[in-house]
């Protein structure tokens, strides 16, 4: 399994410099502004691109060149996708799978990855930026505030996917980390149940929809009305819930030790 050598990448973006191989792209949440420069330089070289076109604007796709050839994934399964991709590989074509977000976080490309590699094709991932790093930005708050929360933690609650019963969202909550709430609107109301066995009632939670497209949307409403507030606006996929303490985190005179003046590390040594 290789990858692109850095020297191919450098190249101008005018020449079609990419090795025949699959770029598993994060195009982040849907603003394409968010895209990194990797990803931004792939999509313009790539001969082909397939997407997951219920998850992918298409204001990403006009970063693509004329001649590109662009394949929808909505209707597809994967075993449509990994023969066709393989395919332009072996025909010496350069081939983005483009997926929403980033890869390594809800991406399905677990088993993609696995067939890749034993049909010996090379391959590179390229990370996107999550939804939970822009609700966070939108918000204008750390999720990581020295003495009240200093965890995150990413995950869903069991729907047609089962979690591992260790993961139920129950067990979780009872850390009252900066939790992050993916693809669960459709059990809104078990979440909620759930959340409230560890949180309190009044712990704030962002509601983000469609977050970095041009219709997006994020409310703040107390934990209790986690439930209502998704069912009042139809919300039934593309949403994310962020629960977390740091969400009304009051002023304080904790701070990190980082740049605190009596804290010495290898860059600068203590003035005390």
């Amino acid at each position: 399994m290789t990858s692109p050598s850095p020297e191919l990448l450098e190249q101008p973006v005018a020449e079609k410099s990419l090795l025949p191989a699959v770029y598993i792209v994060g195009a982040g949440p849907g603003d394409p502004d968010l895209l990194t420069i990797k990803a931004q330089r792939i999509l313009q070289q790539a001969d082909v691109v397939v997407y997951a076109n219920s998850l992918v604007p298409k204001e990403v796709l006009s970063l693509c060149h004329d001649g590109a050839d662009l394949i929808p994934t909505a209707t597809k399964t994967l075993e449509d996708i990994m023969p066709m991709m393989i395919e332009k590989v072996r025909s010496h074509l350069s081939v983005v799978r483009l997926h929403s977000g980033d890869p390594c976080l809800y991406g399905a490309v677990h088993e993609q990855m696995q067939a890749l590699v034993k049909a010996d094709i090379p391959f590179e991932i390229i990370p996107g930026i999550s939804a939970f790093q822009l609700a966070a930005a939108k918000l204008q708050v750390e999720l990581t505030i020295p003495e009240l929360v200093q965890t995150i933690i990413l995950t869903r609650i069991s729907g047609r996917t089962q979690v591992p019963a260790t993961e139920e969202l129950v067990s979780l909550a009872a850390h009252k980390a900066s939790l992050c709430l993916y693809l669960s609107a459709r059990h809104v109301e078990q979440a909620q149940q759930q959340l409230l066995v560890h949180y309190e009632p009044d712990t704030p939670v962002a509601i983000g929809f469609r977050l970095g497209w041009p219709d997006e949307q994020m409310w703040v409403v107390p934990l209790t009305e986690m439930a209502r507030a998704t069912e009042e606006h139809q919300l039934v996929r593309t949403t994310l819930y962020l629960i977390s303490p740091a969400l009304k985190a009051s002023p304080t005179n904790a701070r990190s030790r980082l740049y605190h003046p009596e804290h010495q590390h290898l860059f600068r040594p203590s003035r005390y």
